[in-house]
C-alpha cells in the first residue's frame, strides 16, 4: 500500500454530494437515474459514519427562482420557470433516509450565506454555487479544523459535482475513497487510471 494515499479511517469525513429530493425521486423535476436506487446504500454508510462519531457533511445545491445564482447552462430553464431545488421547497430537501431525524429542514437563509448548518453532533449540510465543493465555500477550512486528511465521496450525477469535487479534493492532496455503489455513476472506467481508492461496498 503507498502511505501516501491509503485512506487513513480515523480522520476520515463522508461528502454526500447532492442527495436532494429534486434530484433524486422518480419523476421529480430534475431526476437523475439511478440515485434513489443508491440511497439505501449511502444511509448505510451515514449510520456508519454516525455511530463511529465521524464527520458528515451533505453537500447540496440551492437555486434562487429568478436564476441569478444558477449556473449558465441551466440559468435560461430556472429563469423560464423551471423549479429545482428553490429555497424553501420540498424538492429542495435531503432525503429523509439521510436526515438524522426527517423534521430537519434546510435552513436555506444561513446555507445561502455561506455558513454550515449543523444538525448532529457531527453532521452538518452545506450550500455549494456550482458542481465543486470546494469552489467558494468554506468547506476546505471546515475539513483542516477538523482534522481530516481523508474523504469518503458519495452522491449524485457523479459525471458532474462528486468528480469536479474529487478533482478539488486531489489538489489539497487529501487521501480519497469512492463508494462504488453510492453513486449514479456512468464513466466509473475512467477512476481505475486515478489514484483513487474505490471502496467495494
Amino acid at each position: 500500500m503507498n502511505d501516501y494515499i491509503t485512506p487513513d479511517r480515523e480522520h476520515s469525513a463522508l461528502l454526500i454530494i447532492d442527495v436532494q429530493r429534486d434530484f433524486t425521486l422518480m419523476g421529480a423535476t430534475a431526476e437523475i437515474p439511478g440515485t434513489l436506487q443508491a440511497v439505501q446504500y449511502i444511509q448505510h454508510l451515514v449510520q456508519v459514519y454516525r455511530e463511529h462519531g465521524y464527520p458528515i457533511i451533505h453537500i447540496i445545491r440551492l437555486y434562487h427562482a429568478d436564476g441569478s445564482n444558477v449556473d449558465l447552462c441551466r440559468r435560461r430553464a430556472i429563469e423560464n420557470g423551471k423549479q429545482i431545488v428553490i429555497p424553501g421547497s420540498d424538492g429542495a430537501e435531503l432525503m429523509d433516509e439521510l436526515k438524522p431525524s426527517p423534521a430537519i429542514r434546510l435552513d436555506s437563509s444561513l446555507l445561502l450565506s455561506g455558513h454550515l448548518q449543523q444538525i448532529g453532533t457531527m453532521e452538518w449540510i452545506m450550500y455549494k454555487p456550482r458542481w465543486g465543493a470546494f469552489y467558494n465555500t468554506l468547506l476546505e477550512k471546515h475539513l483542516h479544523d477538523l482534522g481530516v486528511n481523508t474523504v469518503v465521496v458519495c452522491g449524485c450525477n457523479f459525471p458532474n459535482c462528486p468528480r469536479t469535487t474529487i478533482y478539488e479534493e486531489s489538489e489539497r492532496d487529501s487521501r480519497i475513497i469512492l463508494a462504488k455503489k453510492l453513486h449514479h455513476l456512468p464513466m466509473i472506467q475512467d477512476y481505475k487510471n486515478y489514484k483513487i481508492e474505490m471502496s467495494r461496498r
